[in-house]
């Protein structure tokens, strides 16, 4: 099947079937992160994650019979991709240990606003006033969510920890910069083998981070730490064939239905209650991003997309 038959012709492509398949699985592994963050350090968790993913990547790019290692004239970008990735899944992680699950997840989805920033700097992809509007808002929404005492003041208990809300915005930062080198990458390089040097860059960097905090799991802590690895590997997938298929902002606006999801497990499974702040600030992420991306999409219609 060619790439444009994969894009189809209805409003909901197969680019973005693929995202929303990848925000499900992102999701089961956010749950898996907070159950393995109960009795491990979040790096042990990120170790994981990469060697699994790693393994689960040899064994898939031995089956298609294509190149590990990419062009030359593309390693640059894909060791990028790599680096970019492996830091920003280190802050992620550390932010759903710490913090509630839906608001982690909720920082962590500022980043396709990121993403149609950087787009518009590097791909040469057109920026509205409206995607600059959006970038407050997300801004304003994860202050809301933060609760930071310099512009709240209130009750110490309702807010969050401002280090791992501070991490957690950085990692959303540096994902758009991943994303969006992932979009550079369209066309030019097979999905299997740019997801394949996110563990390819990111286990030799988590060693020396993990090793200081090693514990041995339980066997609930193996099952957690499986999960990880093997539902990351999944949405990884999806979200690179995804990005391949569609426009930056439009296809990781999608992934928005992982905040959904969040607020279930966070509800469900970990007694979670948002507070009225935090909700006007995940609508004011929510809405901003996607107005944003939706202004995105409309002027990739009238503009060709960069070579």
């Amino acid at each position: 099947m060619s790439e444009q038959q994969e894009k189809g012709s209805g409003k909901f492509s197969r680019g973005l079937q693929y995202m929303v398949l990848s925000a499900l699985f992102f999701s089961v592994m956010s749950v898996a992160v907070k159950m393995a963050g109960r009795q491990m350090a979040s790096q042990q968790i990120v170790l994981a994650r990469a060697a699994i993913a790693l393994v689960l990547c040899i064994i898939s790019i031995k089956r298609l019979g294509i190149s590990f290692w990419g062009s030359r004239e593309n390693r640059h970008l894909l060791i990028m991709r790599g680096v970019f990735g492996f830091i920003a899944l280190s802050f992620f992680f550390y932010a759903v240990t710490v913090l509630p699950l839906a608001d982690a997840t909720v920082i962590q989805y500022t980043n396709p606003v990121f993403v149609a920033l950087f787009a518009a700097i590097f791909l040469k992809e057109r920026i509205s006033p409206i995607q600059i509007v959006g970038l407050v808002g997300c801004l304003v929404g994860v202050a809301c969510i933060a609760q930071p005492s310099f512009l709240f003041g209130g009750d110490e208990v309702a807010r969050l920890d401002p280090l791992a809300v501070g991490l957690a915005l950085t990692g959303a930062i540096l994902a758009g910069g991943s994303y969006t080198v992932v979009r550079a990458l369209s066309g030019r390089e097979h999905a299997m083998v740019v997801v394949f040097y996110f563990p390819l860059i990111a286990t030799p960097l988590a060693i020396p981070t993990a090793w200081p905090v090693l514990s041995m799991p339980d066997a609930w802590g193996w099952a957690c730490l499986i999960t990880v690895g093997v539902s990351t590997q999944i949405a990884q997938v999806f979200m690179t064939k995804g990005l391949h298929l569609e426009k930056a902002g439009p296809a990781t606006s999608v992934t928005y239905l992982q905040i959904v999801f969040a607020f279930l497990w966070g509800m469900l499974l970990f007694g979670e209650t948002p507070t009225l702040l935090s909700g006007v600030g995940t609508l004011l992420v929510v809405g901003s991003s996607i107005v944003a991306a939706m202004a995105d999409k409309k002027s990739a219609r009238r503009t060709s997309p960069p070579a």
